[in-house]
């Protein structure tokens, strides 16, 4: 068969006019340029959860892009102020501050151009892009007051307004912390039928909220008990930020001089075995709280503050602070601390003492320093603190005051009513709001108290409590001149906290 007779067959023919098509389809294109539009492929906080540890996003593009374009045209709903970085078609949104909890947004991106489009003169767009996130609800905790739930922990969800009561009638809570992730809350308790402070037990409940999104949550009010009073009085606890550890403070039921700091896993990691105790061997100490990196624990011991490893030798302390007896709070970074200085002249002063060695005094008070915050939303450092309005029945009167770290402007937020020693007081995780409570103490002290009769941490019967949400504004903003006043809320509680 001769060659002109092979390319005169049929499928010869069609096979020749399907390259001819394909050559100038393809010459068409490279005539046309690149006609492929650009389009958002990933939002990394689509159709998630956040709260106010989560502080960026990510947008993955398609193609290239014109990043000014982007900017301008990028729209959340409601507004969320943050700073823009890029890394080739990837480009992170970090806020500055939290995103308001109990909140729904929406991330909208249209009429931004890529990057090569724009260099060739043509006006082609982006495909426009909607995405959606929300925030966490806002979570309160409390122990009841009313007879209902007296005694017991429970949870407020302020965003839907619905309660559930997490532990049983028979336990009377004294106190308690929440877990980093919301699920579950550490506490401690005695039973109803045992009036004795320090025979506190340590538990943790379920809240029946899960700490990611998507994943189902364990039902609500499991309680299982994590450590018991049968050797060791469980005097004081505190849990590491991480959720990983707790501290407790031990005294020696047989031998009342030997007591000291203990730490155990927070958790058996499903393996069913009850966590081992171990005790941090160094000397006694007071009042004491776990660092932020969950590696170290600050005790008030002697005359100062020693920073412990949890790991090793705790008799050679990290750092040792010998002007201070007290750390109030630690920044969430850990790079700042509020520390107390107690004066022979009996009055106390509130220094802000960072990680470079800088210690700068803040004000100094009459009364007492009962708790401090910072704010993970500004440079705001939120106290509470008391005045002694009565030197011969030494009177104190709480009052809550936010100082600003930057500029060490003050500014009162609250005055309470004197005599109120017991005051809690609990900043938000998105910096917009605190809480605290007003404990009416009972008056009529003769006869003998009932089996769940509450007190505070100075042993005195509590009648009932209410409690209250203050709103905040930043302290430098023109318009937190205005007044805000508190707002009692419809529940009957003490020792208020925020869920995070």
């Amino acid at each position: 068969m001769t060659k002109s007779k092979v390319f005169t067959q049929p499928l010869d023919r069609i096979a020749i006019l399907l390259m001819l098509l394909l050559s100038l389809l393809i010459g068409f294109m490279i005539l046309q340029g690149d006609v492929v539009t650009a389009r958002v492929r990933n939002f990394s906080w689509q159709n998630q959860q956040i709260g106010a540890e989560d502080i960026s996003f990510t947008l993955n593009f398609s193609r290239p892009m014109d990043t000014k374009s982007v900017e301008d045209n990028l729209k959340i709903d409601p507004p969320l102020a943050g700073k823009v970085s890029w890394a080739g078609r990837r480009m992170v949104y970090t806020l500055l501050t939290p995103a308001p909890y109990g909140t729904n947004y929406q991330v909208k991106l249209q009429g931004a151009k890529d990057k090569f489009v724009q260099q060739e003169g043509k006006n082609r767009v982006i495909q426009p892009f909607t995405g959606s996130f929300r925030t966490r609800d806002r979570v309160i905790l409390y122990i009841g007051a009313n007879q209902e739930e007296r005694g017991q922990l429970v949870l407020y969800n302020l965003t839907q307004e619905q309660k559930r009561v997490l532990t049983p009638k028979d336990l009377v809570v004294m106190d308690f912390e929440p877990f980093p992730n919301g699920e579950k809350i550490l506490f401690s308790a005695r039973t109803t039928k045992n009036q004795d402070l320090l025979s506190a037990q340590l538990y943790t409940a379920t809240t029946g909220i899960s700490g990611k999104s998507g994943e189902q949550a364990e039902p609500s009010a499991k309680v299982d008990l994590i450590l018991d009073s049968k050797d060791y009085q469980n005097l004081k606890f505190d849990l590491s930020p991480d959720g990983e550890t707790i501290v407790v403070q031990r005294g020696n039921k047989a031998n009342p001089g030997d007591f000291g700091l203990w730490f155990m896993p927070a958790t058996n990691n499903g393996s069913g075995e009850k966590p081992t105790l171990k005790r941090l061997q160094s000397q006694p100490g007071g009042d004491f709280m776990i660092t932020p990196d969950s590696k170290a624990v600050a005790v008030a011991q002697g005359q100062g503050a020693a920073i412990l490893p949890l790991q090793g030798d705790a008799n050679k302390p990290l750092d040792f602070l010998p002007q201070f007896g007290l750390v109030q709070a630690f920044s969430k970074d850990g790079s700042q601390a509020a520390m107390v200085k107690f004066n022979t002249d009996y009055t106390r002063d509130l220094f802000l003492v960072t990680n470079q060695g800088v210690q700068k005094q803040l004000l100094k008070t009459t009364g007492s320093i009962i708790n401090c915050q910072f704010d993970t939303a500004s440079s705001t450092l939120y106290c509470l603190l008391t005045q002694l309005v009565s030197k011969e029945q030494y009177i104190e009167q709480p009052y809550v005051v936010a100082i600003d770290l930057k500029t060490e402007q003050q500014k009162p937020l609250l005055v309470l009513p004197p005599e109120q020693r017991n005051v809690q007081m609990s900043l938000s995780p998105d910096g917009l709001g605190l809480i605290f409570d007003q404990v009416v103490p009972q008056t009529n002290s003769t006869g003998s108290l009932p089996e769940n009769t509450l007190k505070t941490d100075d042993g005195d019967a509590i009648a009932t409590s209410s409690l209250w949400l203050m709103p905040l504004l930043p302290i430098a903003d023109a318009a937190a001149t205005v007044e805000i006043r508190p707002e009692q809320l419809p529940l009957v509680g003490f020792r208020p906290r925020w869920l995070s």
